[in-house]
C-alpha cells in the first residue's frame, strides 16, 4: 500500500511540472465535458450501488478510462523509456537535486497559495525556503532550508479553494494531465503564472530555459516513482479505479497536512523551549 500511495504522488507532482503546455489545460476541461459519455446512475431503490456510484463521484468515468487510456500508452511508450534511459545514465544523488532545483522554482507559488488560504506560517516557510536555497542552496540545488527547521510543504491552487470552502467536484481524468477534478482542474493554468519564469523578462533563453525545466522535472519524477507505478499497473485488478482511489486520499491527506504545519513551531536552528517537568 504505501508504495501504490507512492504512484499517486507520481500523477499529483505531474499535475505541476506540465506548465510548458498549461495553455491547453482549460481547452481540455471543457473537452473533457463536451466529449464526456456520462455514466448512469443506479436506481435509488438499489441502495448499494447507489452508495457506490455517489461516493465514487465519477459520472463521467467512460470518458475518463478514454483519457487513461490514451495517457496510459504516453507513459508506456514514451515517458517510461525516457526515465529507464535516465536512471541509467544518472545518480540518485543527481536525481535528488534535480528534485530540489524544480521544488525551489515551485516555492514563490506555493508563498502565495498559502497566503490567500489563510496560512501565514506556511507561506512564511515557502519564502525563507525560497531565499535560503536560492542563496546558500545555489539556485536550489541544494535544500539547506530543510536542515535549518523549515521543511517543504506542498500545496497548489487547489489546495487553496478547499481552503475556501470550495467541494472537490467530479472526478476527472484529463488528457495529457492526468488525475483531477472540477476544482483541482483550475491548479493548472493558475501554476503556469506563478513562477519566477513568468515574472523574468521575456527571452528566447527564458523560454527555452522554462520549457528545458518542466521537461527535466517530468523525466526526474517519473524515473523516482518507477517502481509503484510498475506495482499498481502490474497488481492492481483495476488500475484506473486504483489511481482514482490514490488520488482522493492523497488530497485529503494533503490538506490535513497543510492544516497541522500552519501551527507554531520553533524552528531547529532556534533554541528550544525546555520540556515541561512531569511530577
Amino acid at each position: 500500500m504505501p508504495a501504490m500511495k507512492e504512484a499517486w504522488v507520481l500523477h499529483n507532482r505531474i499535475l505541476s511540472v506540465r506548465r510548458g503546455i498549461a495553455a491547453i489545460a482549460a481547452p481540455a476541461v471543457i473537452l473533457a465535458g463536451m466529449l464526456s459519455g456520462c455514466a448512469k446512475a443506479p436506481p435509488a431503490s438499489d441502495t448499494a450501488d447507489y452508495q457506490a456510484y455517489q461516493q465514487q463521484n465519477d459520472p463521467m468515468e467512460p470518458t475518463n478510462r478514454v483519457f487513461y487510456s490514451i495517457n496510459d500508452k504516453l507513459d508506456r511508450y514514451a515517458f517510461k523509456p525516457i526515465a529507464k534511459g535516465y536512471i541509467k545514465i544518472t545518480t540518485q544523488g543527481i536525481r535528488n537535486h534535480v528534485g530540489d532545483f524544480v521544488t525551489n522554482i515551485g516555492e514563490p507559488g506555493r508563498l502565495i497559495y498559502f497566503a490567500a488560504g489563510g496560512k501565514p506560517r506556511d507561506a512564511g516557510t515557502s519564502l525563507v525556503r525560497f531565499v535560503v536555497n536560492s542563496t546558500v542552496g545555489i539556485g536550489g540545488i541544494f535544500d539547506p532550508a530543510t536542515h535549518l527547521g523549515y521543511p517543504e510543504t506542498d500545496t497548489d491552487f487547489g489546495m487553496t479553494l478547499a481552503e475556501w470552502g470550495i467541494p472537490a467536484g467530479p472526478y476527472l481524468y484529463l488528457p495529457a494531465f492526468g488525475p483531477s477534478g472540477a476544482r483541482d482542474a483550475f491548479s493548472i493554468p493558475v501554476a503556469f503564472f506563478l513562477t519566477p519564469m513568468e515574472a523574468a523578462p521575456a527571452s528566447t533563453a527564458m523560454t527555452a530555459f522554462s520549457y528545458s525545466e518542466t521537461a527535466l522535472h517530468l523525466v526526474n519524477t517519473r524515473a523516482q516513482f518507477m517502481n509503484p507505478i510498475e506495482q499498481v499497473q502490474e497488481t492492481a485488478l483495476d488500475p484506473y479505479a486504483t489511481f482514482r482511489s490514490l488520488y482522493r486520499q492523497s488530497r485529503a491527506s494533503q490538506l490535513q497536512l497543510i492544516d497541522q504545519r500552519d501551527t507554531p513551531t520553533v524552528p531547529d536552528w532556534f533554541p528550544q523551549p525546555a520540556a515541561p517537568v512531569t511530577q
